[in-house]
């Protein structure tokens, strides 16, 4: 097996006074699609803002591509999508993604081809205020896709979109995997870890399981993912 394309050691944060993430330790491999489940709170933001290198950590290592989390080099290798849309509403498409090419340096015929990549094809002189939510949702990945990235990171992509929008964007995201991107896609939607090739369970901090969709539900006795990960949690707290 080839070295993971992020590892993560004894990671510690701590935000107000509270351990956030208490040691936690984890490898994500490489040309993989894998989702971070667990419900709103548990510590998935916190863990992928230290994976792309804007967490302050109180102790622990955080490796991507073989190189510390938020080192200079890796700006162009890793796109990170956030829960909000990060892009500009007084804008058109086109603009915004014009705007981020050059930021970010990146070649100005990339524009073509990342609005093709997510669906936005004749949307290129709408502006972003006229843009329905999932619309919005595939700009802000346009703009991380820019650099051709070799890890993406997306905080709950699909979140209030409808379930046509959701297949959608998740074809999308199959679609980079095949050409070798790494995915890291957080969700508190349980059933869509049955899109994703590899499942970290998460709970206060915690990693409840790391494997297969198949691999979770067995080792958890359970028929779903979200009975999976109550067994999980059931487990957890008797050994406890």
């Amino acid at each position: 097996m080839t070295s993971p394309a992020i590892e993560i050691d004894s990671l510690r944060v701590v935000r107000g006074g509270k351990e956030v993430l208490p040691g936690l330790s984890i490898g994500i491999q490489a040309g993989r699609i894998t989702g971070l489940l667990g419900p709103s709170g548990c510590g998935k933001t916190t863990l992928m803002r230290a994976i792309v290198g804007v967490q302050i950590v109180a102790g622990g290592r955080v490796t991507v591509l073989g190189l510390p989390a938020g080192t200079r080099a890796l700006r162009s290798r890793v796109g990170y999508v956030t829960q909000a849309p990060a892009v500009y509403d007084d804008l058109t498409v086109g603009a915004n993604l014009r705007y981020f090419a050059k930021i970010l340096g990146a070649a100005s015929e990339r524009v073509a081809a990342v609005v093709e990549t997510v669906g936005l094809t004749g949307y290129g002189d709408k502006l972003v205020s006229q843009l329905s939510g999932g619309q919005r949702a595939r700009v802000s990945l346009a703009t991380a896709l820019l650099n051709e990235p070799e890890v993406l990171v997306l905080d709950e992509p699909t979140v209030g979109l409808d379930p046509v929008l959701r297949q959608e964007l998740w074809t999308t995201f199959h679609e980079l995997a095949d050409r070798g991107t790494t995915l890291l896609i957080s969700s508190h939607v349980m059933d869509e870890a049955e899109r994703c090739d590899e499942l970290i369970l998460m709970r206060e901090g915690l990693i409840l399981a790391h494997a297969s969709p198949a691999d979770v539900l067995l080792q958890a006795n359970a028929s779903t993912v979200e009975e999976a990960f109550l067994n999980l949690v059931g487990t957890k707290e008797r050994a406890g």
